[in-house]
């Protein structure tokens, strides 16, 4: 995918800050058209006019919440009414750490929404677009914790397995069409200071498998472009969530996140 047509664009989710940042600049620096999607209140046509200017590409932006169907089916309409998309990343999501029975019903509605829902509509939405370009790649963003289910993150891990699940079957429906299908599984990545310290509060494994985003955004794309379809970032991570048996890792990192949930625990009784 040498030759950009300028009339076709790039759709980033989650775009405004961490990895999704990361990605529109990449896209941006390789000469591809963005449409940036994020939630409102996040400078997302700040960054939308700085992209347009620094890597001297077109950049739209759009702002909604993933958390309510109509406002993905109107994205997709706006989408396909306007843009030639050669290019979706579903970057957006959303985690969290708490006791499952003490979590509101709107904190597990949301991250199923947001991570599950979100993805598979908005892409069965765009794919006749996609389908009607040259050449199209969709990137769905996972995570290691597919490969992982743990304790007091009940539900995020169980949302990014379905991803990784979608994201394969998906590949190999549209393998003999012009519409190539990947997913990555990055692990941590230092989006910012307070998710970073967070990270790093859990100990050796913790800092060993941090990630920056302008070094995985980078990676991906390139892998993505050579049609990886699955996108492995840090073999260190992967073989640890591969290796090690769940009656030893279900337990570990069950615990590696209860201390993580009693420092701040202890932090807010401080303060």
């Amino acid at each position: 995918m040498e030759e950009k047509n300028k009339d076709q664009f790039a759709v980033i989710t989650g775009a405004s800050q961490g990895l999704g940042k990361a990605f529109a600049n990449e896209l941006a620096k390789r000469k591809f058209n963005v449409v940036l999607v994020s939630l409102p209140g996040q400078n997302l046509s700040q960054l939308s006019d700085w992209i347009s200017r620094e890597f001297k590409v077109q950049s739209f932006y759009y702002e909604t919440d993933f958390s309510v169907d109509s406002n993905i089916r109107a994205l997709a309409n706006w989408l396909n009414e306007n843009f030639n998309v050669s290019i979706l990343i579903n970057n957006a999501g959303i985690g969290g750490t708490k006791q499952f029975e003490e979590a509101h019903i709107d904190y597990i509605d949301t991250i199923i929404q947001v991570n599950i829902k979100a993805t598979a509509l908005l892409t069965h939405q765009l794919l006749p677009n996609l389908k009607r370009q040259p050449q199209s790649f969709v990137l769905n963003v996972s995570s290691i914790a597919a490969f992982s289910p743990v304790g007091y993150k009940t539900v995020y891990p169980a949302s990014k397995a379905f991803v990784h699940s979608f994201s394969r079957g998906l590949y190999a429906e549209l393998k003999n069409t012009n519409v190539f299908v990947s997913v990555v599984n990055p692990g941590a990545i230092a989006t910012n200071k307070e998710i970073t310290s967070r990270i790093e509060r859990q100990g050796v494994i913790g800092k060993l498998t941090l990630l920056q985003p302008a070094k995985v955004a980078n990676y991906c794309i390139t892998r993505l472009l050579r049609r990886d379809t699955v996108i492995m970032v840090n073999p260190l991570t992967w073989l640890l969530a591969a290796l090690l048996p769940i009656w030893i890792k279900l337990p570990m990192m069950t615990q590696i996140i209860k201390r993580e949930i009693s420092y701040e625990k202890s932090i807010c009784d401080r303060s």
